[in-house]
């Protein structure tokens, strides 16, 4: 009669935990504690893109050297980088390549001895780069009190010049930050809330001071602020730049990742899913409700994590020494990094109607083996009604 009750007790629980709802991390998203640990995002609907993508800098008068890196794409779990070649004009000139050691971003660097008029660097490659979907649930990220040594780089905030303001704002996001959703969701919704878009003024340097002081810039600006939340929040972060592998003024994009255990670094787009909903938001030709649904969808796929096929990384994290080293660190690479005699060249913002001048410029074709949405522009991609 005991086996009997014990045994009854046994099925009653076994019954219990297999009824109960409950949230499952399958073991493939498992990540270490290790910043150099490889995607977990489940990939889809690959593209290969056959990339031309050249630099062309107009150095100042008399210029003794000339130098310029230009950030060479690596391959990992999410983009396969094969045929790399690259060529200059009308100087024939070998690059030296190497990797700085902080974020292993990895630099072809050319030098020009008394160039005479501009210079044009190409680089031919294919890219192979796949759709990532991480399929973040909110609740699941686990919170870690002392991260490994490793993860320094990612740790460290820019330096805030208003503290207060930047104090008051944690505070704004520590207050709405329930259970369900981890702060940097907060994060997020706060930018949304408080930035707008704008090329003109904008920092190119993804400079938190500028965002929170002007409350306006482009991708940069949205991710470096956002990373630095992140970072006083305890989250380790990244600004992440690439091309955009489509025609457009200015190829140069970035995104932000934030690594959350048990995902590993996962990717966010805040600055093209605000410019995404209120696109959706002022269609004449969606009715309310639908404009609700993708909204909510666009919303959604962003606290998801999401990277598209239609971009490709080139350079990782922020205040780095380039390879070989330049006259002074940088704050981040974009598309080139440029240096007349020891002295940094203006970088260009294509995308600024009001810019005019400009000592270097890039030019890009890419030609892709199929069609390819774009999911910051095709609502179809939302898979909503």
């Amino acid at each position: 009669m005991c086996h009997y009750k014990s045994y009854s007790y046994l099925f009653v629980f076994f019954l219990i935990i297999n009824l109960v709802p409950r949230t499952t991390i399958p073991a493939e998203i498992s990540s270490p504690l290790k910043p150099d640990t490889a995607y977990t995002a489940k990939k889809s609907e690959p593209v290969t893109h056959e990339v031309e993508f050249s630099i062309i800098v107009t150095p100042p008068y008399h210029c003794k050297l000339l130098k310029v890196w230009v950030p060479v794409p690596q391959s990992d779990t999410a983009q396969k980088i094969e045929d790399s070649l690259f060529s200059t004009f009308p100087k024939n000139v070998e690059p030296q390549i190497s990797s700085e050691p902080i974020y292993g971003n990895r630099f072809a660097c050319f030098e020009f001895h008394e160039p005479h008029g501009a210079q044009i660097i190409t680089h031919r490659f294919q890219a192979k780069v796949w759709n990532l979907n991480w399929q973040l649930e909110p609740e699941t990220v686990t919170t870690v009190s002392n991260w490994p040594d490793q993860f320094a780089p990612y740790l460290t905030p820019q330096t805030i010049q208003d503290q207060q303001q930047f104090q008051q704002v944690l505070k704004q996001i520590g207050k709405a930050t329930e259970k369900k959703n981890h702060g940097l969701t907060q994060a997020m919704n706060w930018i949304d809330q408080n930035l707008t878009y704008d090329h003109i003024n904008a920092s190119l340097q993804a400079d938190a001071n500028h965002a929170l002081s002007k409350r306006r810039g482009h991708c940069s600006d949205y991710h470096g602020l956002c990373a630095t939340m992140g970072r006083a929040m305890g989250y380790p972060t990244r600004v992440t730049y690439g091309l955009a592998l489509y025609p457009k003024n200015s190829p140069s994009h970035c995104k932000m990742e934030a690594f959350l255990p048990p995902y590993g670094w996962v990717s966010y787009d805040i600055s093209e899913t605000q410019k995404l909903v209120k696109s959706i938001q002022s269609s004449s030709d969606l009715t309310p409700q639908q404009k609700q649904n993708f909204i909510t969808a666009a919303r959604q796929r962003l606290r998801s994590g999401f990277r598209e096929n239609s971009w490709l990384l080139l350079t990782k994290g922020t205040d780095y020494e380039l390879a070989p080293p330049a006259a002074k660190p940088v704050r981040i690479v974009r598309t080139a990094y440029v240096e007349a005699d020891g002295v940094a060249l203006p970088e260009p913002d294509p995308a600024n109607i009001n810019q005019r001048e400009f000592s270097w410029m890039t030019s890009h074709r890419y030609t892709a083996d199929r069609p390819f949405k774009k999911p910051f522009k095709d609502l179809s991609t939302l898979n909503r009604d």
